[in-house]
């Protein structure tokens, strides 16, 4: 309980400096991290925390990413038609490789180049932890790659809107582009919706089908990782079957099963548990371990926000 109480400290710090700014940068997630890094720093915390950390950063964690099926229905992913979900797809995956293969030509560490390919393809900080089950990084991967995310997802929210005008999209291009390649959810349908609310209305279902991807993606790299540790030394790689909670409840959510009021609910409850497993990712980091880390995966995180960004618009317009 003192480590619980702790976290849930910082993220209704957190949530309450978001709704007094009203700004979509300040984001309850990001400020939960920041404020569990300022505490990690200038407290010498209590052993009888340590339980309660350790138990949001996993266990909640896993739970938050549950519950995140509840935000998003098929019939929402369907309005956009099968050829926008594949061109939404594509963006995703080519955007993921992409990065991945940045990575390798720049020398990224995988588990951290596959955490930032994570937060740009799929939606920001959210796949960045639920991405961390599987990839397993060092302690300071998860927020140096939120960090990347939340620069350059700032960057484009500020950006779109003017390019808009230059480009002479019109409000349905310009919304599919916003929510198929700007990194938060949060910032995808701001800027989406500064242009005009028809533009907010496809933004945010573009946006929703990137987050179903994220399951899949989970499934994908943990068969994957699992099948090169049985290759190399037998290391048993967990399948993350919470991931099954997830789309369960994606179903549950598209045939009406729950109540409006539940499902709101939940998908609130998705977003403090979330703010707190980063909370608590944040009071075990030494911020000494992300400055080693160097400049090199800030030019991996801008090398694949221009990717996405200048990819996603060519076939949006072309194909859609």
């Amino acid at each position: 309980m003192p480590g619980l109480c702790l976290v849930g400290v910082l993220v209704g710090a957190g949530h309450a400096i978001h709704h007094w700014t009203g700004s979509v940068v300040l984001a309850p997630l990001f400020l939960s991290l920041v404020f569990g890094l300022a505490v990690g720093i200038l407290a010498d915390l209590p052993q009888r925390t340590a339980a309660g950390v350790a138990f949001a950063r996993s266990r909640l964690l896993r739970l938050g990413v549950v519950l995140m099926g509840l935000q998003v229905t098929f019939g929402q992913i369907a309005e956009i038609g099968f050829l926008g979900l594949a061109v939404i797809a594509a963006i995703v995956a080519a955007s993921f490789q992409f990065t991945r293969l940045a990575a390798r030509l720049i020398g990224v560490d995988r588990r951290l180049a596959e955490l930032i390919a994570a937060g740009t393809s799929i939606c920001g900080a959210s796949a960045i932890i639920g991405v961390d089950t599987v990839t397993r990084g060092r302690a300071g991967d998860v927020p140096y790659a939120i960090a990347c995310i939340t620069i350059f997802g700032t960057l484009s929210m500020l950006a779109f809107p003017l390019l808009s005008g230059l480009l002479g999209l019109d409000a349905r291009h310009y919304g599919l582009w916003a929510g198929s390649a700007i990194h938060e959810v949060g910032q995808a349908v701001a800027a989406a919706c500064l242009d005009s609310a028809e533009s907010g209305y496809f933004g945010a279902i573009a946006k929703l089908a990137r987050v179903a991807m994220l399951a899949p993606l989970i499934l994908l790299l943990a068969l994957g990782a699992r099948s090169k540790g049985r290759r190399a030394d037998n290391a048993r790689v967990p399948v993350p079957w919470f991931v099954a909670g997830f789309v369960g409840l994606v179903g549950l959510n598209s045939i009406g099963a729950l109540p409006p009021a539940v499902a709101a609910l939940g998908a609130d409850g998705s977003r403090i548990l979330l703010a707190m497993a980063l909370a608590a990712i944040g009071l075990e980091i030494d911020l000494r371990a992300l400055a080693g880390m160097g400049l090199r995966p800030l030019l991996l995180g801008g090398a694949s926000w221009l990717f996405i960004s200048g990819f996603s618009l060519i076939l949006i317009v072309v194909l859609l």
